[in-house]
């Protein structure tokens, strides 16, 4: 079985959070689905909540502290992103973009994403499609067509319905597939010399 990684990035702000709650949703959805193509996926979630100081240092200094900096190389060694925000005045919040802004703006190049967000109300959902997708879209990952949403109403009684789950399946049965497709992820080293050393010294 081929080994992969899949980092969730969870902007939750409350504890516990239904952010967190659908990002361990869609994460347990991309398990399944991985493992029916024979992928075997290690799975690391990031709780920016736990980071909210540290970016803001690195926003301050240019120098992200060590459990940010092990954060950041985790995004970039991953081979695939599961990002979910809560929606804020009709956008992601400002703790999310805050982590992106941080992020190398290679990390993503080529990486399949998928996008999810929570909020009261299902007005908010298009923000998925107007600010979510296109950050994702500008750091030029590859963000997978399904998105999930879910309101308040998606964690009640009501949702009977399987709405929230079928989109959940869909869009962590996109993320496997473009998994699949890809050889895993490799950092460069950019230490590393490229050059022979005899030819440097000539």
């Amino acid at each position: 079985m081929k080994q992969r990684t899949l980092v969730v990035v969870s902007a939750g702000l409350s504890q516990p959070s239904s952010t967190r709650l659908l990002a361990d949703q869609l994460s347990a959805a991309a398990v399944t689905a991985a493992v029916e193509r024979g992928i075997e996926l290690q799975v690391r979630t990031i709780e920016l909540r736990d980071l909210a100081h540290d970016i803001t240092n690195h926003l301050l200094t240019g120098f992200p502290p060590i459990a940010l900096k092990d954060a950041l190389d985790a995004v970039e060694g991953a081979d695939a992103v599961i990002a979910v925000s809560p929606i804020f005045t009709a956008s992601y919040s400002g703790l999310f973009k805050s982590f992106f802004d941080v992020v190398d703006k290679d990390a993503l190049v080529d990486k399949p994403v998928l996008i999810a967000a929570t909020a009261g109300t299902a007005r908010h959902s298009l923000a998925l499609e107007h600010a979510l997708r296109p950050l994702f879209g500008y750091l030029r990952a590859v963000v997978v067509p399904t998105s999930v949403f879910a309101a308040s109403d998606d964690w009640g009684a009501d949702s009977s319905d399987g709405f929230l789950q079928t989109r959940i399946v869909r869009g962590a049965t996109e993320l496997a597939t473009e998994i699949d497709r890809r050889e895993p992820a490799t950092v460069t080293d950019p230490f590393a010399l490229t050059v022979d050393f005899e030819d440097l010294l000539k």
